[in-house]
């Protein structure tokens, strides 16, 4: 197979992530894991939460197709394995990051798509319950959003001339 197959089978990966990551949150975590995602939807938290064992969730099969994908010398299953994997650190550092503070840094973006990410999660957490919410995805979210950043952006901008 060649490298472009690859690379395309990795950024595939990557983004039907975005889609399997809806899903699980939507379904499984606000579902029969929410036992473990509750936490997360309490303010005043402490740094650690039953909510990150779903890291967990998403390393393993990453690694058992970086294993399966190495043997006998490098096949496809490593490049899905990839993809899964450059979304997890995706995930880490625009959910925990940037999304929830972990660590005090990114906090004074401008970027109308990082302010809707911002906002739509905001609005996720609005619901404390396991019903009702809205907004599962991270990195694709409702347009709405974006155009509420943009029309901030633009009347921020106005406001400087």
């Amino acid at each position: 197979m060649t490298a472009l197959f690859y690379i395309c089978l990795t950024i595939i990966t990557f983004f039907t992530m975005e889609f399997v990551a809806w899903a699980m949150h939507k379904y499984v975590m606000h579902g029969f894991l929410w036992i473990w995602h509750e936490d997360h939807h309490i303010p005043g938290k402490t740094f650690f939460e039953k909510n990150d064992y779903f890291f967990l969730l998403f390393a393993v099969p990453s690694f058992f197709l970086f294993l399966f994908g190495t043997m006998g010398g490098i096949n496809f299953l490593f490049f899905i394995g990839l993809g899964i994997f450059i979304y997890g650190l995706a995930y880490f550092f625009v959910h925990d990051i940037f999304i929830h503070q972990r660590f005090n840094i990114l906090k004074k973006t401008k970027h109308p798509y990082l302010l809707a990410i911002r906002r739509a999660h905001k609005m996720h957490h609005k619901h404390i319950q396991k019903e009702d919410g809205e907004c599962f995805g991270m990195l694709l979210v409702p347009w709405k959003y974006y155009r509420d950043a943009i029309r901030e952006q633009k009347r921020l901008q106005q406001s400087y001339q």
